[in-house]
């Protein structure tokens, strides 16, 4: 693969764990991080992590929240005036809990569709207008937005209205040269997963998975750099599973289980 080198990726929800590993990944490959998230702490942390394995890294960091508009084009700039280029913007904001359909309120359906849609919205609407052709922004999904999974109707519906969002913005976006695209994570190990490892949900999962295993953050790293750089130049509307074969069966039902939230991401 060729370097990202010089090149500036932008980040939301920098402090997930995927987010963390895709970010990670970028560095190694030379790109300048501009890394966004509403925790100052948890920022400095990520960042930190990032120095550790890659001492040369340019990681910069930018506080906000990603569901506002203002914050993410004000950071959004930020990233850009770094270099004066921004080749790369990355939405991973997103999550939803875990509800039966007549029990989701109507508040529960905005939130969801807030968290994991228009978050995205903002990213692809502030980073567009300031990137040049050859331009890539990838979209934090999940393989919920294709399989239904009980208990998940507003998460299920919000990731299918994201997958529309990344379509509809490759159709448009891709006469000014730029590529927008998806990746559709499996059950993956993060901070707001943990639990589901730890309670009994995972062996439930694990039958629906060829490779025989759940994913880790850095499975969806290569999913991620692949999407960044010149190797996808062609590659435009499309959502990748990075699921192990997941979407090949079926979700487990997980309503017999005690889980609180069956978030595949959480919100950063």
């Amino acid at each position: 693969m060729s370097g990202l080198s010089g090149r500036t990726v932008f980040i939301t929800g920098a402090t997930g764990a995927i987010a963390e590993a895709c970010a990670l990944q970028l560095a190694r490959d030379g790109a300048r991080l501009a890394l966004m998230a509403r925790r100052a702490d948890g920022l400095a942390e990520t960042a930190a992590r990032i120095r550790a394995h890659v001492p040369d890294a340019q990681v910069h960091t930018f506080i906000g929240d990603g569901t506002d508009e203002q914050a993410v084009a004000a950071a959004v700039r930020g990233a850009r005036a770094l270099a004066g280029r921004l080749d790369v913007a990355f939405a991973t904001v997103g999550g939803g809990g875990f509800r039966p359909l007549i029990e989701t309120t109507a508040a529960d359906l905005r939130d969801a569709f807030e968290s994991n849609v228009v978050s995205a919205f903002h990213v692809i609407r502030t980073a567009a207008p300031l990137m040049q052709p050859g331009g890539s922004i990838v979209c934090l999904s999940s393989g919920a937005a294709v399989l239904t999974f009980r208990h998940l109707a507003a998460y299920h519906m919000a990731k299918a209205a994201l997958e529309g969002l990344v379509r509809s913005a490759a159709d448009e976006l891709g006469p000014s040269g730029l590529r927008v695209n998806a990746i559709r994570p499996g059950l993956t190990r993060s901070g707001a997963t943990q639990g589901m490892f730890e309670g009994g949900a995972a062996e439930a999962f694990l039958p629906e998975y060829p490779l025989g295993r759940l994913g880790e953050a850095d499975d969806m790293a290569g999913a991620v750099r692949f999407l960044a750089g010149d190797e996808s130049a062609w590659v435009t509307g499309q959502c990748i599973a990075v699921d192990g074969g997941n979407l090949l069966r079926r979700s487990p039902d997980l309503a017999p289980l005690p889980v609180v939230n069956a978030n595949s991401e959480g919100r950063e």
